[in-house]
């Protein structure tokens, strides 16, 4: 299940990470070879960031040690046992492609690629089932999923998956994504509605296919992941 997926479970084994003492142009040929423009460097087991290939062109001298260089996401990291909306959410704030992964000893373990997330949210059982997705504002204080839950139940359907983000327009409000096992919204809409919840959108899905990608990173996107 997706809501159980923690970090150790996305890293990324086909990325290795570069020492402080390497050259720029091992960097390089690495990010050619990985189609990536970011990698992690590591020395003694510890993370030291990402470099990444914008920075090698400006200082313009491949011959120079990646330890001279200033490198981003220092703190662009992750525990093991973190949860993966952990991973977005460092990803998004430091506008980074990849996040390191440490050990409960801070030692360097991987690094978690935002693709690689994406990928397995849209593989996850919440995305994969057939449904409609409804998004709700509604005050802080008056926020209750349970409530929210036992009332979409009565229709006959179930919550999949539930997302929660501040409303950036009203920080007393929030707004609640709910996926849910059903196609049809009609009925659940009115029933929300009827409570006095207020639903700001809706999208009514078929199971997401190869063709329907830019719906979901829309989706994503929307919800700032």
């Amino acid at each position: 299940m997706l809501d159980k997926m923690i970090a150790e479970e996305l890293v990324n084994h086909m990325i290795p990470p570069l020492k402080a003492t390497d050259p720029a142009h091992k960097a390089i040929l690495w990010m050619e070879e990985l189609r990536c423009n970011q990698l992690p460097v590591v020395q003694d087991e510890s993370f030291m960031g990402l470099i990444t290939e914008d920075m090698i062109l400006e200082a313009n001298d491949v011959e120079a040690n990646i330890s001279s260089f200033n490198l981003m996401g220092l703190n662009c990291y992750v525990h093991d046992s973190s949860h993966f909306y952990e991973v977005i959410k460092i990803a998004s704030d430091n506008n980074v492609q990849m996040v390191g992964v440490l050990d409960d000893q801070e030692k360097y373990k991987g690094v978690i690629t935002v693709q690689d997330t994406i990928t397995s949210f849209a593989q996850s059982a919440a995305v994969q089932i057939p449904g409609g997705i409804v998004v709700l504002s509604i005050s802080q204080i008056d926020y209750s999923l349970s409530e929210i839950s036992r009332l979409v139940e009565e229709n006959n359907a179930k919550i999949l998956s539930s997302s929660v983000k501040e409303d950036e327009l009203d920080p007393s409000k929030i707004k609640l994504t709910l996926k849910l096992n059903r196609l049809d919204l009609t009925h659940i809409v009115a029933t929300l509605e009827r409570f006095g919840y207020k639903i700001i959108a809706r999208f009514q899905e078929t199971k997401i296919q190869d063709d329907e990608k830019e719906r979901l990173d829309m989706l994503l996107r929307y919800l700032d992941i």
